[in-house]
């Protein structure tokens, strides 16, 4: 059985792909389209069409056969099921050459979320200004959290301070994690960590080329080493 999140009824599984579909129908209202399919959407979506429809179901949409799903309302009814209905305020600790990036990221605003506070370590970016907001001292992280109301934080701290860092952010009473440091955190089970480690993402592309580079060798030359193998023992 798939597994559910909280008293939602919705498959985690499922959670993961309904910032796709967002994506997507605010692609389609950009254009202009105002009804589309069951196939367009998981087409643009990156998926079947019959997974997304199941996906749907859980949400209690299931289109309107003859015209399929209106545009604007599936949007809606998305953005509710994901929570951002009200706007996420973000606090991004880890102001390195990452968390500027992620501080002037441009998407936060149309999809429900505000950069509300940045906080390092270093004394040389202490005090400097990113994305319009001063960075803060990570000793005041608690502060920091309760005054600009903080629900969600982004990690891009170096690894060996990430735990540490962490088990401050959930005793300040988040529970929602982007982690981007490269290491898994220990952490209470009622709170939710994505993580996202580029170097394993990479490592995970450089397998699939070097199979794809395998699968493409020419035939024979496959068992060249093997017959290498066989003289070196001869």
């Amino acid at each position: 059985m798939a597994e559910t999140l909280g008293d939602t009824g919705i498959p985690g599984a499922t959670v993961t792909r309904l910032p796709a579909y967002l994506r997507a129908l605010r692609d389609l209202e950009g254009r202009g389209v105002e009804t589309t399919s069951s196939t367009e959407l998981a087409e643009l979506a990156g998926v079947g069409s019959a997974q997304l429809r199941k996906d749907l179901s859980f949400l209690g949409s299931y289109g309107t056969r003859g015209v399929g799903y209106v545009v604007d309302s599936l949007a809606t009814y998305i953005t509710s099921a994901l929570g951002v209905t009200d706007e996420h305020r973000i606090a991004i600790i880890g102001i390195g050459s990452l968390g500027h990036a992620l501080a002037n990221y441009s998407g936060y605003g149309t999809r429900g979320f505000e950069v509300a506070a940045l906080l390092d370590a270093s004394p040389s970016v202490v005090g400097t200004e990113a994305a319009g907001l001063v960075v803060e001292h990570v000793d005041a992280l608690e502060e920091v959290i309760a005054r600009e109301n903080v629900t969600i934080v982004v990690l891009a701290t170096p690894a060996h301070v990430a735990q540490d860092v962490a088990e401050r952010v959930v005793e300040a009473g988040v529970r929602e994690i982007l982690n981007f440091a490269p290491r898994a955190l220990q952490l209470p089970d009622d709170v939710i960590v994505r993580s996202v480690d580029v170097g394993s993402e990479l490592q995970i592309l450089a397998f699939h080329a070097q199979a794809r580079a395998l699968a493409n060798r020419p035939p024979g030359e496959a068992g060249a080493d093997e017959d290498d193998d066989e003289g070196a023992g001869a």
